[in-house]
């Protein structure tokens, strides 16, 4: 039995969800118990949350998550794409012995999204700043991940420099029904390339979702000069959404991504349509639950001493009704544990990188990773 006298909360509420969750602490199996416990921890350490949990019920949890994993490109030389640094001969001399420390660096923080609440990691992970679907499927042979029998959906995008959005899943959890990826153009701009914004549908416990992944144009030439970039990214994946909502007024989209630009910026505000409270979102408006994050400071890239949270985790608003008949919304939060920052110089705080400039550092990314929690009654 659970002493809940022991624990010490600052407040009511707090202490009122645990005594709702150890109520019942004498449950027969000790999964529910962990994954009870797991929601108060992740409760009391999140920014946002939803209601309380009915003490007499049992809900499955699984955890959807976002990653830009900064340049994960193979050591060959592939033609018409711009990837000659990331080779032996390049700059960089990107060799065989990095590219392993990269895929290991990458599935040990990938392995450990949502682990809290859930052991068996993401569901379902977005991904961008790939190269191709090799590097894809050499991660999921990599550490941890090899044991959940990941999938791919992957699509070529025109970027010059290589790099593509992809969606690796666990089938146990997610099958897969459809697939499409959406190019941008602009008008005006013949020579514009950049990634494509990928959609893959499928049935998630049986329940059918929608998920999104893009990687925006970036603020090459300054924000105000290439806001337009991604206002067209932006107004691409609203027209998908839209086209779904059209469809089934009531589908569950996530549209996830390295965005280049803040929950609060008019890209994501006016052209994605969204809203920081999920008690305000109602109808096409997405619910951004990364906002009240970027507000108290939380980012999850730095530059020149200012946090940016670039990389969001939206949803629509059947995903935050009131109740948990079916998969609902269930909190969000960066990944930013300390071994995935510099700890000292300059750059103390920041996201601990894998190269800076020239220079191999053997960390991470320069992007912290999203995740979120869907919770879901059980019969």
């Amino acid at each position: 039995m659970l002493n809940t006298n022991k624990l010490n909360f600052k407040n009511r509420t707090l202490r009122k969800v645990w005594l709702s969750f150890c109520s019942n602490a004498i449950m027969k199996k000790q999964l529910i118990r962990f994954i009870l416990m797991g929601l108060l921890f992740f409760i009391y350490y999140s920014s946002t949350f939803c209601q309380e949990l009915d003490k007499d019920k049992q809900y499955n949890v699984v955890t959807l998550a976002f990653y830009n994993l900064e340049n994960l490109f193979d050591t060959l030389d592939t033609e018409d794409v711009r990837d000659t640094e990331f080779t032996p001969a390049g700059e960089k001399n990107w060799n065989t012995e990095k590219y392993n420390k990269k895929l290991a660096n990458m599935a040990a923080v990938i392995s450990q999204l949502g682990t809290e609440i859930n052991p068996d990691g993401p569901a379902i992970l977005g991904v961008c700043e790939i190269e191709n679907r090799s590097v894809l499927e050499d991660l999921i042979k990599t550490g941890k991940l090899k044991e959940h029998n990941y999938q791919i959906v992957h699509y070529d995008s025109p970027d010059k420099r290589g790099i593509d959005v992809g969606l690796i899943y666990q089938p146990k959890y997610f099958k897969v029904t459809s697939s499409k990826s959406y190019t941008l153009t602009i008008d005006g701009l013949d020579d514009f390339y950049t990634r494509d914004q990928l959609l893959v549908s499928g049935l998630l416990h049986g329940e059918p979702i929608h998920v999104m992944v893009s990687h925006w144009p970036s603020r090459r030439g300054g924000q105000k000069g290439s806001n337009f970039k991604r206002v067209a990214a932006a107004d691409l994946g609203r027209s998908v959404i839209d086209s779904i909502l059209n469809a089934d007024p009531k589908a569950k989209i996530f549209y996830m991504g390295d965005l280049n630009d803040d929950p609060v910026d008019e890209s994501v505000k006016k052209h994605l349509l969204t809203e920081a409270k999920a008690e305000n979102v109602s109808g096409k408006i997405m619910f951004n639950p990364m906002e009240p994050l970027f507000k108290k400071g939380i980012g999850t890239l730095a530059w020149r001493d200012v946090w940016n949270l670039f990389d969001q985790i939206l949803m629509t608003s059947s995903l935050v009704e009131k109740d948990y008949s079916s998969f609902r919304y269930y909190g969000v939060k960066v990944f930013n544990k300390d071994f995935l920052k510099q700890q000292s110089g300059k750059y103390q705080g920041y996201p601990y990188r894998t190269f800076v400039g020239s220079s191999f550092k053997g960390g991470y990314s320069d992007h912290f990773p999203v995740y979120t929690f869907l919770i879901k009654e059980k019969k």
